[in-house]
């Protein structure tokens, strides 16, 4: 019985193409005192989580 190692060690599930939105909160105080955090897109591939920066933006502005 042979395994084909090259296509199911390279291969990635499907749900690794997903981006979804998650909200960061930081172990630190702001200089007023309260928590930092934000918003940020994130994305597994696999191995490591990937995130990229979320940018808010006004409905009326986009469709302007």
């Amino acid at each position: 019985m042979a395994f084909d190692l090259t296509k199911t060690s390279r291969q990635r599930p499907d749900w690794t193409e997903i981006w979804h939105l998650w909200t960061v909160i930081v172990p630190r105080r702001s200089i007023n005192g309260q928590l930092v955090y934000g918003k940020v897109w994130r994305r597994h591939d696999g191995r490591d989580w990937i995130y990229k920066k979320f940018t808010e933006y006004d409905d009326e502005a986009a469709a302007a």
